[in-house]
């Protein structure tokens, strides 16, 4: 006799339906959006505690700066391919109807004889408004984006922001602040890099600079020269060259007490190297310690694989390959004039410098630690 079939077997089981994730309160988002001479980037992030959440986030190469350096003006395709970019930044804004943003461009925009136009173009054909901030401004937020990652024991900070177009130094003496308020200290320095008028002791800006020189800028300048290893070393040399006006501690760099911050997508990416990710984990670069001797490993790795071993490096990447010589001639030049033991890796910069300083302005954030 045939075993009795159960009653409803085979149908489909009925499917278990989880709720859609509740969509963000569009009165707590904030967005910032930073256009620079290579890439195009964006946050849209909400404050949680003294952090930000991500809502969502954008990055795309533009090349917005490609030519300038012969023509000294914005040519028309890389403006064509930046305000396609724009646009999805705005379809994005719109969708999570964010209110509060600062949209910048720097170091391209600065430069270009036509960048008024474009930005002109811009509003016209996207509806954004983007402001066009000094390299003091640039520095600033690079600076505090990287509280989070200052340690209290710090005393001589340097923070390093290599961009497409230029690259910004900032030296910190931080040995007035008490150890546990030295993040908070760096935070301060959202309204100027001199708040004599503050009551708190304060983070004190030994000097800064900018110097027009960056992946893109020095790649450009060098692109006819052939060999590849003279290339990468005169790079290097010729920004240092370019330091000559930045020399804090220069002839005697302290060793106890000093950090150096990195906060670009060379020092992103030697990091990946190092740990040798094959796909890129920020959870593992962001806040990763790095030794002058570890960098210059992965660097010289760099050179050995050539071109087109670099080309085809999976923890390079494709958007990466172009640059990443120029940047990392930059990195080297900085530990030549500065060596240390602890370079903090940041995944963050002007974005997350501009959210910090919107939320912070708003008092939405929460008292450090950062």
């Amino acid at each position: 006799m045939a075993p009795k079939r159960p009653e409803g077997a085979g149908a489909f089981p009925k499917p278990v339906e989880s709720p859609a994730p509740k969509p963000p309160d569009p009165s707590t988002l904030y967005a910032a959006l930073d256009l620079g001479t290579n890439s195009c980037r964006m946050l849209i992030a909400q404050p949680k505690g003294s952090q930000i959440h991500v809502v969502d986030s954008f990055s795309k190469s533009v090349q917005l700066g490609s030519g300038l350096e012969t023509t000294g003006r914005l040519s028309r395709g890389s403006m064509r391919r930046t305000i396609q970019a724009l646009r999805i930044c705005q379809q994005k804004l719109k969708r999570h109807k964010v209110k509060r943003m600062r949209l910048v461009a720097t170091e391209a925009c600065r430069r270009a004889k036509n960048s008024r136009d474009f930005i002109r173009q811009v509003r016209r054909e996207t509806g954004l408004a983007l402001e066009i901030i000094p390299p003091e401004e640039e520095a600033r937020l690079a600076v505090i984006s990287c509280a989070p990652l200052v340690s209290t024991k710090t005393e001589q900070l340097l923070v390093v922001d290599i961009g497409g177009g230029s690259t910004e130094l900032v030296w910190i003496d931080l040995t007035s602040v008490p150890r546990r308020d030295r993040p908070s200290a760096i935070m301060r320095l959202r309204s100027g890099f001199r708040n004599d008028d503050s009551p708190f002791p304060g983070a004190k800006v030994v000097d800064w600079i900018s110097v027009p020189l960056g992946v893109a800028t020095l790649r450009d300048q060098f692109r006819d020269v052939e060999d590849d290893a003279a290339r990468f070393a005169l790079m290097s040399w010729f920004f240092e060259e370019n330091l000559e006006e930045f020399a804090p501690y220069k002839d005697a760099p302290p060793s106890e007490g000093f950090q150096i911050v990195g906060t670009s997508g060379t020092v992103t990416t030697v990091a990946a190297s190092h740990l040798g990710l094959r796909r890129y984990d920020r959870t593992k670069v962001d806040g990763l310690r790095m030794t002058s001797d570890q960098i210059d490993k992965v660097i010289r790795g760099y050179l050995e694989l050539g071109p087109k071993g670099r080309r085809n490096d999976p923890r390079i990447g494709q958007d990466r390959h172009a640059l990443i010589m120029s940047g990392s001639a930059i990195l080297q030049a900085l530990l030549r004039c500065w060596p240390t033991t602890r370079l903090s890796v940041a995944d963050r910069g002007l974005r997350e410098g501009l959210l910090y300083a919107q939320m912070s302005a708003d008092g939405v954030l929460e008292d450090g630690p950062y």
